[in-house]
């Protein structure tokens, strides 16, 4: 390889790599306590799930359709989340996830904020119908990805 060649190679960070190759967190939970969809202008599309008991965040999981680098931040988001409560996780942003993986391209930081905005529409489900758990029932029915 020549020195040009090496230039274009992007060195990641352990923890990237880490959580780019996770895949214990893919696929549907049966009855999530919130649900969010987003769909990004890149054409990347993730669905996300949450178990939640007593106002805190038991689990995460994720569908997506699209790259490695909205994989890292589903599976970073989880791992800053999980454990956490509704309230504190609010503030989760998606600088937080860009500075936990550290080495994120500056080109897919709009990975994090597919991502972040598809927690935060899934918080929003939880609140919607955390006092009337029957709504849960009728939430349309979202086809896999």
């Amino acid at each position: 390889m020549t020195e040009e060649h090496l230039i274009d190679i992007q060195v990641h960070s352990e923890r990237f790599i880490d959580m780019a190759s996770r895949t214990v967190r893919f696929g549907r939970l049966e009855r999530p306590d919130g649900y969010g969809k987003r769909v990004g202008d890149c054409g990347d599309t993730i669905e996300l799930y949450l178990s939640i008991r007593g106002e805190q965040i038991q689990m995460v999981t994720f569908q997506i359709q699209g790259c490695l680098n909205t994989n890292a931040c589903a599976n970073t988001l989880a791992y800053l989340v999980e454990g956490r409560t509704i309230s504190d996780s609010w503030q989760v942003t998606p600088e937080n996830i860009m500075d936990y993986l550290e080495t994120l391209p500056q080109d897919h930081a709009h990975c994090a904020e597919l991502v972040v905005g598809a927690f935060y529409h899934a918080l929003n489900d939880y609140n919607a119908t955390k006092h009337e758990s029957w709504k849960r029932v009728y939430r349309r029915s979202q086809p896999s990805l």
